[in-house]
């Protein structure tokens, strides 16, 4: 992998027990001749929608960001925030727990694309890439850091099926400086029960700040699962890079009870941009200012 790569997160399968859509732009791999669908990628389809179901039976997915039910208080948003931002959540290609990390987060704009693989239909495209837009304008009214879908992109939202992942891959690489297709290797293969996965770039001078990030999402996916993995993985890729058991409610916790951004995460994302914060901080360095912006947020309104 090139220098400053770091494959931060994924969602992976437990155990089965408003913006108006905009023309294509640049941006979008618009492929006009679909290509049909391989009996593997039929299989997993099916296998995703039984995973789907069997979590909406058990109460999961939720959707309505914490209520009552989840209270949090400013110490135990401060501790998340320490488990989240500064470990990882791999070592490298999807295995092992990761180690301690510095504060890591993007300095210089980000700018959102979409890279569809050719096996997705019109439909879907259309759903999945309004989606994407909007959840992208909201990331950037929630950190405060500059985050648009116009312009040539450093993070790409690849939607793709097993069938042409790899080809979406090459695509991503070519069109962001410091990306190669080598350097994605580890997204290419992906076990039945990873459903999306990021991989964060800092290929400038500062390791501690990301210059680039591919998000990979199974096209296969059932709707739900799709939105969910798009909230998680395009959070963590601007610098929430962990998953922590004890984060509740939260997106970040492979407990999978909730599927879109809540209350909580939005405030460690604000925390994150703060600027009393700097990338390459340890946890140590931070601890006393974040407990000072945790207490700040609990204390008005969610």
């Amino acid at each position: 992998m090139v220098a400053g790569a770091a494959l931060i997160a994924c969602d992976m399968a437990q155990p089965v027990a408003a913006v108006k859509t905009p023309r294509a732009r640049p941006t979008d791999l618009a492929e006009t001749q679909l290509r049909p669908t391989s009996e593997a990628s039929a299989a997993l389809r099916s296998y995703l929608v039984q995973v789907q179901a069997a979590q909406l039976n058990q109460g999961l997915l939720r959707e309505d960001g914490g209520g009552p039910d989840t209270p949090f208080t400013a110490d135990m948003l401060a501790r998340n925030f320490e488990r989240i931002v500064f470990f990882n959540e791999y070592a490298q290609a999807l295995q092992g727990r990761g180690g301690e990390s510095p504060l890591r987060r993007w300095d210089a704009p980000v700018r959102v694309g979409i890279v569809f693989g050719q096996s997705v239909p019109p439909s879907q495209r259309a759903s999945d890439g309004a989606a994407i837009r909007s959840y992208a304008r909201r990331l950037g009214q929630i950190s405060g850091h500059p985050i648009s879908t116009f312009g040539n992109p450093n993070f790409i939202v690849i939607v793709a099926s097993e069938d042409d992942r790899s080809d979406a891959l090459d695509t991503a690489a070519a069109r962001v400086p410091g990306i190669t297709p080598e350097s994605l290797n580890a997204l290419r293969s992906l076990s039945r029960d990873t459903y999306c996965a990021v991989a964060a770039y800092a290929a400038g001078s500062d390791a501690n700040t990301y210059t680039a990030a591919v998000a990979i999402i199974r096209a296969e996916n059932p709707s739900l699962l799709r939105l969910s993995c798009i909230h998680e993985e395009m959070a963590q890729g601007l610098g929430l890079a962990n998953d922590s058991r004890d984060a509740r409610p939260s997106i970040f916790n492979d407990d999978d009870e909730f599927a879109l951004l809540t209350k909580h995460d939005a405030l460690l994302l604000k925390m994150l941009y703060d600027p009393r914060l700097e990338a390459g901080m340890s946890a140590a360095e931070a601890a006393p200012i974040t407990r000072i912006i945790a207490r700040e947020l609990k204390s008005g309104p969610l």
